[in-house]
């Protein structure tokens, strides 16, 4: 079958897609804080504070990354929403430093979906994760009324060497491995702007999070950028750190018309949510054009690292990474120009 001359338009099964889908993390963060903590010493990263994936100790060398991500469809094409879901959900795992090993499809579709249309997210997932370096060894799959599809993922990171949201220093510089606007550009992006958007969504960050291995000993924060835009995520890096990140809104990369639709007013339904979640700790001076690109819900986005200047220069001129903003000192905060 190919999926791109199929009737099916996935996008049209469903009301919210993608990570925008997230709950808003305002909410989600004080209905964590409600949870038990663990008291297990070998849980390395767990909810208390909570990160991009959760890490078990299991030898002096070994831990265990364990995280899962789903989502309805943001996209048309079958192909590409396996692709985007398991690239997102394998995500988790580089942010945290990791190797991807093993992983477990979460499926639930309505019955009168056709079964060549989940045949291809299935196939298209499992091609995803066997280029992350593992491979799909199972899942579940239920009836649901509309599409949903992601993937637990298991993945290993010595524990010496773990990625976390803590850590960024004061004159470290923010780097960002992927443009910006996935969500502005595909609910309101032209047919060539959309292809753009989904073919860096369907890329992995396993280069960027190797490259990143190369210089780990000073590697100073991690996450990846997804539903709570680059304002929330690297939001959460100031807070953990207890820095201020300034955001250089002219440096930012960007999906070809994210802009151009920031500026014409349209925004996603993430932004509010997202603007909700830094709250009072944000300070903006850039027009809101900007500012929305920052609030707009990331799928599949990039890494967001604070590491020392020489090693975002090194970084950087290879070509993969973008130098987004700077660490000062005080906060947290965060600072959006």
């Amino acid at each position: 079958m190919n999926t791109n001359e199929s009737p099916i338009k996935l996008t049209e099964w469903t009301s919210c897609g993608g990570c925008a889908a997230k709950w808003g993390a305002s909410l989600l963060s004080d209905m964590v804080q409600q949870l038990p903590a663990g008291f297990d010493p070998s849980l390395l990263v767990g909810l208390a504070p909570f990160d991009d994936a959760a890490v078990y100790q299991l030898t002096d060398d070994i831990a265990l990354v364990s995280t899962t991500d789903f989502f309805p469809p943001l996209v048309d094409d079958p192909s590409d929403f396996g692709a985007i879901a398991a690239a997102n959900a394998c995500s988790d795992v580089f942010a945290m430093g990791g190797r991807v090993v093993l992983a477990v499809n979460i499926a639930a579709f309505p019955e009168e979906l056709p079964t060549d249309v989940i045949a291809a997210i299935f196939a298209a997932a499992s091609a995803t994760v066997l280029e992350a370096g593992g491979t799909i060894a199972g899942g579940h799959t239920i009836r649901n009324p509309e599409p949903i599809f992601g993937l637990a993922v298991q993945g290993v990171v010595d524990p010496k060497h773990i990625f976390r949201k803590s850590g960024a220093q004061a004159g470290d510089v923010a780097i960002l491995s992927k443009p910006l606007g996935t969500g502005l550009v595909t609910a309101a992006g032209t047919e060539a702007q959309k292809k753009v958007a989904i073919a860096g969504m369907r890329t992995l960050n396993r280069a960027a999070a190797e490259q990143l291995r190369e210089h780990q000993d000073h590697v100073h924060a991690v996450t990846d950028v997804t539903g709570y835009g680059l304002a929330g995520h690297g939001w959460e890096i100031a807070e953990r750190s207890g820095v201020t990140l300034v955001v250089d809104t002219s440096a930012l990369p960007l999906y070809p018309g994210a802009l151009e639709i920031a500026k014409s007013g349209h925004r996603t339904g993430g932004d509010p949510r997202n603007r909700l979640y830094v709250g009072d700790h944000l300070t903006a001076t850039a027009d809101d054009a900007h500012v929305a690109i920052c609030m707009d819900p990331q799928t599949s986005g990039g890494l967001l690292a604070a590491v020392p200047q020489h090693i975002a220069d090194v970084l950087v001129s290879s070509g993969a990474w973008t130098a987004v903003g700077h660490f000062s000192a005080g906060g947290p905060a965060l600072e959006i120009r």
